[in-house]
């Protein structure tokens, strides 16, 4: 190879290592709009059921089951991150929303503010937030991310996720962190998203099972 190829190579990579500053800011920015649209932290360990399911999957990701093939809701009580005690099945006769969430999660910081929003307009309507905090080793992180964003309603904690593992396979169980539920108001699993949600497809995703009589 000749001594002028050699410079030219040396140039190419150069360019491909060092990107300029229009390009380092347009990472950066894709960076923070693309926080919504990972589809999940990691898994949570639970089987989707396989095709013998009674559950259909959007385009938009929400899976849904129609009233007659609805699966009830197992157990889902505890102590709060603020060491209360709670029971999902309390809430019986409205419509739930249980989110299943980290503090170390990039995706369940991104929708926390939207969910927060849907849950102030929500509440008055019947419509009952509960998120489940998993895999924070402590309640420390979890209380430092509800001040973080404004969080009001409660969370669970379960930091091993054996909530999670008490959904049956072949239902719309949470497999994924962050994951959104919502049971309908007999307190049977209605919807299901395994990925991060903006207000706007949270309320979508609510909205049926709202209108429901």
């Amino acid at each position: 190879m000749s001594a002028a190829s050699r410079a030219s190579l040396r140039s190419n990579r150069t360019r491909r290592t060092f990107p300029g500053p229009r390009r380092a800011a347009l990472l950066t920015a894709g960076a923070a709009a693309a926080a919504l649209t990972l589809s999940a932290c990691s898994s949570g360990g639970t089987s989707s059921g396989g095709g013998d399911t009674n559950f259909v999957l959007g385009k938009d990701g929400i899976a849904t089951a129609d009233k007659g093939e609805r699966a009830d809701a197992p157990d889902l009580s505890g102590k709060t991150i603020d060491g209360k005690q709670l029971d999902v099945a309390d809430y019986k006769g409205k419509v739930v929303v249980v989110n299943v969430w980290g503090s170390w999660c990039p995706p369940c910081r991104a929708e926390a503010p939207g969910f927060e929003k849907a849950w102030k307009d929500l509440k008055g309507k019947g419509v009952q937030f509960v998120g489940i905090n998993t895999r924070d080793t402590s309640t420390g992180p979890a209380l430092a991310f509800e001040k973080a964003y404004g969080v009001t309603y409660p969370s669970l904690y379960d930091p091993t996720g054996k909530l999670m593992l008490r959904f049956e396979r072949g239902t719309l169980n949470p497999q994924a962190i962050p994951s959104t539920l919502v049971f309908d108001r007999e307190g049977k699993i209605a919807a299901r998203s395994l990925q991060a949600l903006s207000e706007e497809k949270l309320r979508k995703m609510i909205a049926p099972v709202l209108a429901e009589k």
